[in-house]
């Protein structure tokens, strides 16, 4: 997913939401697996954690995922869109008015543009104490990890993170990790389950697999909902496969987030009857939660000019401000 300044391995063990007994760490140590979250789907979309939109709340979420933590330039510091330092005065106040009501707020680092920690950091050390301090200044034990483009396919960053992210988390015992990652009708790709592979060798304990479907290619059109509901399926098959797992354990363990309105790929429109429909499917599947990119989009364009492409702050459809928050958060 874009940032703000751009308008299969086997034996995996280590999904949370999936296993009942463990899984194997590095060197064969038993890493304790606590029980499978409570019933039911919550919607948690990717919100700005810089710039507040009257948006955010529509759907009443139960979480907001921050979007983004990247590097500062090819530096090992994190920065909130690469621009704002983690500890602005502005931006902890943002995230505590988003975490009011008991809402959890989820830090994602990552994302389509900037670069990523792992690809700026030169040690596992290095790498696991720059999330830890993205992670401390959100005051949160919830961490996603939104990779995609080069930083999916350069396999030196995929290694380095998974052994970051296994030592933080024997630092931080409690720490839930959600791995987003692109997905087609057809399912996850190689590199995609190449990442799962390496976190699972390292221990890494991993919470949730959030799909992101959208953006698909040129000969996908029409049927956003439909595509949604059968990439999901074919993850799930996926996930099934790699984790081991049963039917309803390898849904516990999904996320869906949906590009709302006008997509990046011509031909491609997520509707209100899209939402509707992946709402639907994710509550009879028990899917662990549902997303959009993102909350400050959800509103009709009015006066903004067209463009090739998606709108940054608008979904370029008819819509009443809200109505996916709505949609979603039914």
């Amino acid at each position: 997913m874009r940032g703000f300044r751009d308008p299969v391995a086997a034996g995996l063990g280590c999904l949370l939401a999936l296993a009942a007994a463990g899984c194997s760490g590095p060197g064969g140590a038993s890493a304790a697996a606590p029980a499978s979250a409570a019933p039911g789907t919550s919607y948690a979309p990717y919100v700005s954690a810089a710039d507040p939109a009257p948006t955010d709340t529509a759907g009443s979420p139960a979480a907001y995922n921050l979007a983004f933590v990247t590097a500062d330039g090819g530096d090992c510091t994190p920065r909130w869109d690469g621009s704002h330092a983690v500890g602005d005065a502005a931006v902890g106040a943002r995230i505590a008015a988003l975490g009011r009501d008991g809402r959890q707020v989820r830090v994602s680092f990552g994302g389509a543009s900037g670069t990523e920690l792992g690809a700026a950091c030169g040690s596992a050390r290095e790498l696991a104490a720059a999330y830890g301090r993205a992670l401390d200044a959100a005051g949160t034990s919830l961490a996603d990890f939104d990779i995609e483009g080069d930083a999916l396919t350069d396999s030196a960053s995929v290694e380095l993170r998974s052994r970051a992210i296994a030592r933080l988390q024997d630092e931080r015992p409690g720490l839930e990790v959600t791995f987003t990652l692109p997905v087609m009708p057809s399912g996850l790709d190689e590199h995609a389950l190449a990442l799962l592979g390496s976190a699972n060798d390292h221990g890494v304990r991993v919470r949730t697999v959030n799909l992101m479907t959208m953006n698909y290619a040129r000969e996908y059109h029409g049927d956003m909902g439909g595509y949604a509901r059968t990439a999901a399926r074919a993850a799930h098959a996926q996930l099934r496969k790699v984790f081991g797992t049963s039917e309803a354990a390898a849904w516990h363990g999904m996320a869906l987030t949906s590009m709302i309105g006008v997509n990046d790929v011509p031909g491609e429109t997520f509707t209100l009857a899209d939402a509707a429909e992946v709402r639907a499917f994710a509550e009879e599947k028990g899917l662990a939660w549902v997303s959009v990119w993102a909350a400050f989009r959800d509103r009709r364009c009015g006066e903004e000019p067209s463009a090739a492409g998606a709108p940054a702050t608008c979904s370029g459809v008819e819509q009443e401000d809200g109505a996916f928050g709505a949609a979603f958060g039914a």
